[in-house]
C-alpha cells in the first residue's frame, strides 16, 4: 500500500479522542515481574511501583471475536483503524512526577495526540502518538507519550534494518538470555496476544522473523532495571527510548549503560554488535 492510497484525513479524525479507566493496583503483577527480572523485592501494598511497571496495569481485554489473526485486538475503537497489518511500539517518553503506590486505585487517561503518514523504503508508515496521564488520589504521577508505528506485512523474508554499531564505552553491562519462557511470561503479564512473541511458527512463517521477537516494552524495562541495579539510591525522573532493530529469543541480549551529567545513556546490543534499542535516563 502506498502513502497516497491511505485516507489520512479519515484517520486524523481520531486525534483528540480520549478515554479514562480506573484500576486497583494489585501487588501481584509487580511481584510476578520482579520474579521475571530476578529481583529479590517482594512488592506489597503501599510500595512504590518502579518505572515503567505501570505497563502491567490498565490492560485491554478484547473478546476473542475482537482479536485479529496476529493476536492483536482488531483495528478500530479508541485507536484509529489504520489499514496496515504490522503494528509495533516504536518509541516512548515517560516523566515521573511521583510514584504510583500499590494497593490503591489509580486512574489512566489516554488521548490520541497525532496521526502522521510517511513513505518508507518498504511502503507506507503510519505513526500514531498517544498521550497517557496516570494519577492517584488526584495527584499526577506519570506523563507518557507512546509512539506506535503501523506498516506493511512482509511477503517474504527480508534482511534486518541496517545496524548501528554499539558504543564500546559502556560503564555498566549485563547479559540476559531472553528465552521463550521469559517472553511468554511477559506476554501473559501484559496481556499481549501478539503471536510474534510466543508462537514460533507464526513468527517465522507468517511474519518472516528468524525467531520469536523480544517485546519492545520488555527491552525498555530491562534497561531501566539495569540502571536501578547499578544506582539503587537514584530515582528516575524522565526516561525515553526508541527501538532501532529487533531482538530475538535465539540471541544473547547485552544491556549497556553509560553515565552522563544528568543520568545515563542506555542501549541494548546483539551478538553482532548492533544497537537494538537506545534510551536516555534522567534522575531527580
Amino acid at each position: 500500500m502506498s502513502a497516497t492510497s491511505l485516507d489520512l484525513a479519515h484517520l486524523q479524525q481520531w486525534v483528540g479522542r480520549s478515554e479514562s479507566r480506573e484500576q486497583h493496583l494489585d501487588p501481584f503483577p509487580a511481584r510476578a515481574l520482579a520474579g521475571l527480572l530476578d529481583r529479590e523485592q517482594a512488592f506489597d501494598s503501599g510500595d512504590a511501583l518502579p518505572l515503567p511497571w505501570h505497563w502491567l496495569y490498565f490492560l485491554d481485554a478484547p473478546r476473542r471475536e475482537g482479536t485479529g489473526a496476529d493476536g492483536h485486538p482488531k483495528r478500530g475503537g479508541f485507536l484509529p483503524p489504520v489499514p496496515l497489518p504490522r503494528r509495533m511500539w516504536a518509541a516512548g517518553e515517560l516523566t515521573l512526577h511521583e510514584p504510583l503506590r500499590l494497593g490503591r486505585a489509580a486512574r489512566k487517561t489516554s488521548t490520541v495526540r497525532s496521526v502522521e503518514l510517511k513513505q518508507g523504503k518498504a511502503g507506507a508508515l503510519v505513526f500514531v502518538t498517544v498521550a497517557h496521564e496516570l494519577a492517584q488520589d488526584g495527584h499526577p504521577c506519570i506523563s507518557e507519550l507512546q509512539r506506535i508505528v503501523y506498516r506493511e506485512a512482509p511477503t517474504a523474508p527480508a534482511p534486518l534494518p541496517p545496524g548501528e554499531a554499539a558504543p564500546a564505552d559502556a560503564t555498566w553491562q549485563r547479559t540476559v538470555a531472553p528465552d521463550a519462557v521469559m517472553l511468554f511470561r511477559y506476554s501473559a503479564l501484559t496481556y499481549n496476544g501478539h503471536r510474534i512473541h510466543y508462537d514460533r511458527d507464526y513468527a517465522t512463517r507468517e511474519e518472516f522473523y528468524p525467531a520469536l521477537v523480544v517485546h519492545g516494552p520488555l527491552l525498555a524495562t530491562l534497561l531501566l532495571d539495569l540502571a536501578e541495579r547499578e544506582r539503587p539510591e537514584a530515582h528516575a525522573a524522565h526516561f525515553s527510548f526508541r527501538a532501532q532493530r529487533p531482538a530475538f529469543d535465539t540471541d544473547t541480549l547485552r544491556l549497556n549503560g553509560r553515565l552522563n551529567d544528568e543520568g545515563a545513556t542506555l542501549w541494548t546490543s546483539d551478538p553482532a554488535g548492533f544497537v537494538g534499542m537506545n534510551a536516555t535516563l534522567r534522575w531527580r
